[in-house]
């Protein structure tokens, strides 16, 4: 009779790169194993714990991680990322908002080397005045994503790096480029200010509990020197071209709400800098000035598909005499920009970050600002 043929695992040359390690009975892994089931997870708050060492391995060393780096933690959890990162680093400051993980997370390291190494702060990361660190980790929860994005870009002095975990379809509006189906607001923002490289995808079944959607890993390295570009006009200026990306920025321009609005501001700016205005006294075209009478209310929805779209309403006056002296001039400064950089009849869609900047040094040449 022949001999039944017994199965042999599959040998570690032939496993993937991240994948799970060979079960273990040592009590470091049982502790880790007991940790992860301690709570019961809030998804409300984008709780999802990484559970599989091999990508949270991965996440670090992509991290280039020097010993005498000092590295902020958002979003914690349990700390399977942050006893890898302090094997590494000089220092961990850890980001969480649920006190029951900042707990366990305490009680992780307590009585060993690294706890005088951990620094964790109970609270909200948006909210929090973060002290220096050298690099930002994060297991993000999916709520702050471009929250989170956005303070990171404004930090000064700069990390040196950011390895940051979002959902995939966030992830890759980061690094979408013009022509892509995904670019957006937000990938102009994050492409202007930080280098935006798409390092790993991570399964939803490296997580506990699964989260609905898949993963990605985005490595941000933030412009040095930064661009000399005010960040409020750059965005008041996205904002009014992205409204509908495929249509023609010329199109954006042509709405009462946007025209409204940049005249509001150019009246601003000439009050400033004492430019005279004329025809003050008939019948221009006001916005938001709260007054009765022959009033139009006008709301545009921003649709630019980064999770940050918002409704601003505005109040438009309509005037019986016509559109004034003024709002006629800021009319033809428009209508000269768009024709003098040769963008009117492009789509936000498919301009770069030069094309934008191209714009907006045509417009405030002209005394046209977004901000």
């Amino acid at each position: 009779m022949p001999k039944a043929r017994k199965s042999h695992p599959p040998s570690s040359s032939s496993a993937g790169p991240y994948a799970r390690p060979p079960p273990s009975t040592s009590a470091k892994a049982a502790a880790t194993k007991a940790v992860n089931n301690v709570f019961k997870m809030n998804t409300n708050l984008g709780q999802h714990i990484l559970k599989n060492p091999g990508v949270a391995q991965a996440i670090v060393d992509k991290a280039g991680l020097k010993q005498s780096d000092i590295v902020l933690e958002v979003g914690p959890g349990t700390g399977n990322l942050t006893v890898k990162i302090l094997e590494q680093a000089r220092r961990v400051v850890a980001v969480e908002m649920d006190p029951r993980m900042a707990a366990e997370l305490t009680k992780r390291v307590q009585g060993r080397p690294e706890q005088k190494r951990l620094e964790v702060v109970l609270g909200d990361c948006i909210k929090t005045t973060l002290p220096y660190f050298d690099v930002c980790i994060s297991n993000t929860p999916y709520q702050i994503s471009s929250p989170l994005v956005f303070k990171l870009l404004a930090l000064s002095p700069a990390p040196r790096t950011c390895i940051l975990m979002f959902q995939r379809e966030f992830a890759l509006r980061l690094v979408a480029r013009p022509g892509d189906a995904l670019y957006c607001r937000l990938s102009v923002n994050a492409q202007m200010w930080a280098k935006c490289t798409h390092i790993m995808k991570v399964g939803k079944n490296n997580f506990k509990p699964p989260p609905q959607v898949e993963s990605s890993v985005i490595k941000l390295e933030i412009k040095n020197p930064r661009p000399a570009v005010s960040y409020d006009e750059w965005d008041g200026l996205l904002r009014v071209v992205f409204v509908r990306k495929n249509k023609t920025i010329a199109a954006g321009f042509k709405s009462s709400a946007v025209m409204g609005m940049v005249e509001r501001n150019y009246r601003t700016w000439c009050a400033t800098v004492g430019v005279a205005l004329e025809g003050e006294e008939g019948g221009d075209v006001e916005m938001g000035d709260g007054e009765v009478g022959g009033e139009e209310e006008v709301e545009e929805m921003e649709v630019d598909e980064d999770g940050m779209g918002d409704v601003r309403k505005v109040l438009v006056r309509k005037s019986r005499k016509g559109k004034g002296k003024v709002a006629e001039l800021v009319k033809r400064k428009v209508e000269k920009v768009l024709a003098e950089t040769e963008l009117g009849e492009k789509r936000a869609g498919k301009c770069d970050e030069a094309d934008f900047l191209k714009l907006l040094y045509g417009f405030n040449k002209e005394g046209i600002h977004f901000s």
